[in-house]
């Protein structure tokens, strides 16, 4: 197989995901135009050299479906020999779409590809694209199926991780995030979103919160222990007799904030990297994807990032910087912990916890957070990994050229 390789990485910046929130106006194919053209733009790129746009979307319904991968690429002004898929690896789609695109062109079937995710959160609800999973008491059963805060709060007792833990590492994340974003560090990837008259919508993330502490996260309530106390607990109980009672800790505060955003990368050949006259910012060394227990669903990060070192010949010593989705505070940090990671390591400039996590294109959004850092910071290697619904894990090591 070829190396692919990664030649660039752009984001909108991540509007609170209400009515009020800054990219509410934008629809989602506005925010996909915005990027492909400035990934064109910066790069100077003849779009016929690019086979495929992979797009990840959670919620594909409304604005979101129809393909909207295809629909945007035409909607840019892209040559309309780019091709466009859309795809759902809940949380994950945006790191699966880069996947799929780097395994595209290491098979050689195909040269140059954009690949990332859009979600627009306050204009489409989580949730709102249904399926069995949620909605079929059959299927619920039989699978055991609890929302995800009551699995990160099942996380949580079973490692006895206490509500001054995670509040902790959410305060940290609101910290790393101010200071990442009063240095400037996200101004590489961050692409300014500007209304149909060219009037400024959005440049900057607007959920950080630099001063957040302990004292404040300390005043919210725990937002899943009234759905466990309707049964939910009940169900995980069933499966974790080790524990008596699942203690619910996670709420707004330090668990992921809703938001709008969207994220592309462009992956590509050597050869065809050349012949752009672009030159490559890392290589996607490995990837991988595996299942876990659905009931308590998002410790698939460890065996995710176990199979991609191991495909890369790796240890977890061997990574310089990580990037793990804080979905809610516990995952991070069992990941970590079950790795040997410092987390001094891990998400060093802040979180989907301060920064928000806009489902489709997170995955995308931290492997351009990767790529940025290590070029920042002078470090070789970075693994971004993510926890999905029904029990999945992601992971992706990319190596600076």
């Amino acid at each position: 197989m070829a190396d692919a390789y990664l030649y660039d990485a752009v984001r909108t910046p991540r509007g609170r995901g209400k009515r009020d929130g800054g990219l509410h106006q934008a629809t989602p194919i506005w925010l996909l135009r915005t990027l492909l053209q400035a990934l064109a733009s910066r790069n100077k790129l003849d779009t016929t050299l690019v086979d495929d746009l992979v797009l990840g979307c959670v919620t594909p319904v409304g604005e979101q479906g129809s393909d909207i991968a295809r629909t945007a690429v035409l909607d840019a002004g892209w040559s309309q020999g780019v091709a466009g898929v859309t795809l759902s690896r809940f949380c994950a789609s945006g790191l699966e779409a880069i996947n799929l695109a780097a395994a595209k062109v290491a098979s050689g079937q195909e040269d140059m590809v954009v690949a990332g995710g859009v979600e627009s959160m306050s204009r489409w609800a989580m949730g709102s694209d249904g399926g069995a999973w949620f909605m079929d008491p059959r299927v619920n059963n039989a699978l055991g199926f609890v929302p995800q805060g009551i699995s990160a709060d099942l996380i949580a007792t079973i490692e006895g991780f206490s509500r001054e833990d995670v509040d902790a590492f959410a305060v940290t994340s609101h910290q790393k995030a101010a200071r990442a974003k009063a240095e400037g560090r996200f101004q590489r990837s961050v692409v300014p979103v500007k209304d149909l008259n060219g009037m400024l919508l959005l440049d900057h993330d607007e959920t950080v919160r630099p001063q957040t502490d302990l004292a404040a996260l300390a005043k919210l309530n725990p937002s899943f222990e009234a759905i466990g106390t309707m049964g939910f607990d009940g169900t995980a109980l069933r499966k974790y007799t080790e524990i008596e009672r699942v203690r619910h800790v996670h709420h707004a505060g330090n668990s992921s904030g809703i938001v709008d955003g969207s994220a592309l990368v462009l992956v590509g050949s050597k050869e065809i990297g050349a012949k752009a006259g672009i030159k490559p910012r890392a290589r996607i060394r490995s990837w991988a994807v595996t299942g876990s227990e659905p009931t308590i669903m998002l410790t698939g990060p460890t065996s995710a990032c176990q199979k991609a070192l191991r495909k890369a010949g790796m240890q977890a010593s061997d990574i310089d910087l990580w990037e793990i989705n804080e979905a809610f505070a516990v995952v991070p940090m069992k990941t970590a912990r079950d790795l040997g990671v410092d987390l001094d390591r891990v998400n060093v400039n802040g979180g989907s916890i301060a920064l928000g996590h806009p489902l489709g294109a997170t995955g995308a959004i931290l492997l351009g957070t990767l790529v940025d850092e290590l070029e920042r910071s002078n470090r070789s290697t970075g693994l971004a990994t993510l926890c999905i619904g029904g029990g999945m894990g992601i992971a992706t090591i990319i190596e600076r050229v």
